[in-house]
């Protein structure tokens, strides 16, 4: 028995015995693995990162007296993706506040919420797509590391069978050993591949909560823009058309007051 047990080649055997297109797709297998779990760590450490700091910038969001105060926490809150979509924001408001200061044109409501919208929404993107980076490799991986492994499993028996017919013998014990090793290769396709597949689904899932926990900040900013909009005497209804003078009201981001907090 301990004689059998000896003599039954283990993993590392039968990569040592695979032939060299074998080994190659082993060795591309590995690094591919090597890969998608260094992605694996990052994205999840960067989606906890994520999370938290969104967390906190939502805090003081509802407590700043004012958005220049708000501003300057987001500044210092770069893991924040929803700080990020309030800079994009806020630097819309800023450019159309001094527009309205020394240009001497009127802005209405309208043209207001349209820019500061816009704004908002290349900021989601933006925060959504730096979020998603390298996660490709995760979706490449898991769809074609098993026609990888398949591949060389392929090539691994074609070689065995003509070892065979070289050998003139096609008994089991000339037959398994080659193909034991070539399987090996498809056994390290799945398991480069289980584990990107399933990362993958996961961070997808959290891409879109990310997405819907954006879209719902960015309303809440737009009703604080038209909020103060209304309190500066611009109408509120695009169909008025109302406009505010340049010089005319309080300074829309620095006056005090965000919003009331949700379910306050």
């Amino acid at each position: 028995m301990d004689t059998a047990i000896t003599n039954t080649p283990g993993i590392w055997n039968m990569i040592i015995g695979a032939g060299p297109i074998v080994k190659l797709v082993l060795l591309l297998l590995i690094i591919l693995s090597l890969l998608c779990w260094t992605v694996i760590f990052m994205k999840f450490r960067r989606f906890r990162q994520a999370n938290r700091a969104n967390e906190a910038f939502e805090e003081i969001f509802w407590d700043s007296s004012s958005l220049k105060e708000l501003f300057y926490h987001a500044r210092q809150m770069p893991d924040s993706p929803m700080a990020g979509v309030f800079l994009a924001g806020y630097e819309e408001l800023e450019r159309l506040e001094k527009e309205a200061g020394t240009s001497g044109r009127m802005i209405g409501t309208r043209i207001w919420l349209e820019n500061v919208q816009r704004s908002l929404n290349n900021g989601i993107k933006e925060e959504l797509s730096l979020l998603e980076s390298a996660l490709p490799i995760l979706a490449t991986t898991g769809n074609s590391a098993p026609f990888i492994g398949l591949f060389g499993t392929v090539w691994g028996i074609m070689s065995s069978f003509h070892s065979i017919g070289l050998q003139g013998t096609a008994s089991l014990a000339t037959v398994a050993p080659g193909i034991s090793e070539a399987l090996v290769a498809t056994a390290a396709g799945l398991a480069a591949a289980i584990p990107a597949v399933m990362a993958f689904n996961a961070f997808t899932s959290k891409m879109a909560r990310m997405e819907d926990n954006l879209e719902g900040f960015a309303n809440d900013l737009l009703n604080t823009v038209e909020i103060r909009l209304f309190r500066r005497g611009i109408s509120s209804s695009p169909v008025q058309g109302r406009e505010m003078r340049p010089g005319s009201g309080e300074c829309l981001l620095s006056s005090t007051g965000v919003s009331s907090r949700k379910g306050g």
